[in-house]
């Protein structure tokens, strides 16, 4: 009787230890899982702060070049007063005459200045607008920046699309609808949709390479913008420029990562420029 209750505890205590250990190994199993997503989260979040870095580099060294550009067209024009001043003096030419040409390119000069110095402020606020409009975790994935009087919004592809596809998700939905909003404010602006991809191979049905689905794409969030957001299709053109534009070497996952963008474009009317280039003094 004894050996019968004593092989009795024997199997419970094995029993038991095996429930305790498979309990374990599944506790062991969860928490690796748990590691391995906020491994994969954080790589994630690394990627996308190193490509926002990046960007705000390449805002820094555009600046840079901008000043520098100011400053010679200064430099520039110094030397052609400078040189209109020896001319008239050479040429006997009436102080008056040099002043009028001198003021009128003036006026030429400072109607530029205007009217640049206007579509730099529109510009800066409507980045500001868009900016104020997104959240932190939007911000993470979408880049506003104003480079040469052009707004570009630039939005990571796996945060509007399926993977290797050109449907837009159902995050993209509320970041669409805000940037729309601040669009439809401006209705004296064109909007370019420009798709970029990797230098990683594609073929798909219906997507032949990178080309197709840079195109594709493009299309994809103008015809949103245009159905579902209500954006006047007349001020919106969609390309594709597949991996021929990119921002950064492909060899690193931060790089190609950064090539994998749609860029929504928005820019002043041609046709404003046109208007401003016949108003260009005539030489005499």
């Amino acid at each position: 009787m004894k050996k019968n209750v004593f092989m009795m505890m024997a199997v419970a205590g094995i029993l038991f230890s095996s429930c305790a250990s498979k309990k374990q190994l599944a506790n062991c199993q969860d928490e690796n899982k748990s590691l391995t997503a906020s491994l994969q989260t954080a790589k994630e979040d690394l990627a996308a702060k190193n490509a926002r870095l990046a960007s705000l580099e390449e805002q820094l060294a555009a600046q840079k070049r901008a000043l520098a550009e100011s400053k010679k067209a200064y430099d520039k024009l110094q030397g052609a007063l400078d040189k209109s001043l020896t001319n008239a003096s050479q040429n006997n030419i009436s102080i008056e005459k040099l002043v009028d040409q001198i003021n009128e390119s003036n006026q030429y000069i400072r109607h530029l200045v205007e009217v640049k110095s206007k579509s730099d402020s529109l510009n800066l606020v409507l980045q500001n607008n868009l900016t104020r409009s997104l959240s932190k975790e939007e911000l993470k994935e979408v880049d506003v920046q104003v480079l040469k009087g052009v707004v570009y919004i630039s939005l990571a592809d796996n945060m509007l699309y399926k993977s290797g596809s050109y449907e837009i998700n159902s995050r993209a939905s509320e970041t669409l609808s805000k940037i729309a909003k601040i669009i439809k404010d401006y209705k004296d602006y064109d909007v370019l949709i420009e798709g970029n991809t990797d230098n990683v191979p594609i073929s798909r049905e219906n997507i032949r390479n990178n080309w197709d689905l840079s195109c594709l794409r493009a299309s994809s969030v103008v015809q949103a913008l245009q159905n579902q957001y209500g954006v006047d299709p007349k001020r919106l053109t969609a390309g594709g420029r597949g991996e021929y534009n990119p921002l950064a070497d492909n060899d690193t996952e931060v790089g190609k990562q950064r090539n994998r963008r749609t860029q929504i474009i928005i820019t002043p009317k041609l046709d404003e420029f046109m208007d401003l280039i016949g108003q260009a003094p005539k030489e005499k």
